[in-house]
């Protein structure tokens, strides 16, 4: 990381004036394809043996051939990048558009710096990213459209689009900014990536929580009968040893199944699907 620190500062102010005087002929035009160009394809050439590699060729061949003016040294770079790389695509953003930069002020002597940058940012920036992206983003926003749409209530779904459309432009400033001054950016924060990340976990979950009553719904419609007294044991029982228990419940089971890696998501689905058509049949669960 103190390599990194130094190598941020080195490239900060060179990066600036590259950006100046357009020295290499990038503009920020090339910068923004080059992000759109590896954000439609960060998932689509996806592989076990380099992963995100070939996408990041595909993102970054143009811009890298106004870079490097000799075809060998645009065929050392292609080559470089297509080694393995794998982070969260929002947060890759930010890396490429870094790497660019390097490249940009140091040439193909930058490849071994580029490289060990991308290998060794690449991991706390997934922290980041499937934190914020693949788990708070989808989970918080998709509860809501679609507690929104169980109501009837278009508004969710609209929001969600919106959002989708709002967050196409920001990867684009991401990478733009990744370009700008992202190596410093990202080896300043470095240090703090893990709290961060530890503290958006936290908020997360208390989010998920408070939408487990709203949204898994169990109701057991069973009375416990003795002599003429009637006990509900929905309302008199579960209820008051603490409001929506079962969700609760059946909430921490299926955290538990999809953590033990025992049983796919597909599995878990349709065993709540037999669970629940079983109770149904004979009366243990109703509407």
């Amino acid at each position: 990381m103190n390599s990194l620190h130094a190598t941020a500062d080195k490239h900060a102010e060179a990066v600036k004036k590259t950006n100046q005087t357009g020295s290499n002929g990038v503009t920020k035009k090339d910068i923004r394809k080059a992000a759109i160009r590896y954000m439609f394809m960060a998932c689509n050439t996806f592989n076990y043996e380099n992963q995100q590699g070939p996408a990041v060729v595909f993102g970054l061949s143009k811009v890298l051939r106004k870079v490097h003016k000799k075809d060998e040294d645009y065929k050392a770079s292609l080559n470089n990048h297509f080694n393995y790389f794998n982070t969260t695509t929002w947060m890759a953003n930010i890396l490429l558009g870094a790497s660019v930069a390097m490249e940009e002020k140091d040439g193909i002597k930058s490849k071994d710096a580029v490289q060990a940058f991308k290998t060794g940012m690449m991991g706390p920036l997934a922290g980041v990213g499937d934190t914020l992206v693949w788990v708070l983003y989808p989970t918080i926003m998709g509860s809501i459209a679609g507690y929104m749409g169980l109501q009837g209530n278009p508004t969710g779904a609209i929001i969600w689009l919106i959002l989708n459309v709002l967050f196409f432009f920001f990867r684009i400033k991401l990478f733009e900014l990744g370009h700008t001054s992202g190596l410093k950016l990202i080896t300043a924060l470095g240090d703090r990536l893990n709290v961060f990340t530890e503290a958006a976990s936290v908020m997360g979950l208390t989010v998920v929580g408070a939408l487990i009553p709203s949204v898994v719904k169990i109701n057991i419609p069973l009375q416990f009968h003795t002599g003429k007294v009637k006990l509900p044991i929905q309302t008199e029982i579960l209820d008051k040893i603490m409001p929506a228990l079962l969700p609760a419940v059946l909430t921490f089971v299926v955290y538990k199944l999809i953590a033990s890696k025992k049983c796919s998501i597909t599995q878990i689905i349709f065993m709540i699907i037999a669970l629940a058509l079983i109770c149904s049949f004979f009366g243990i669960l109703g509407v």
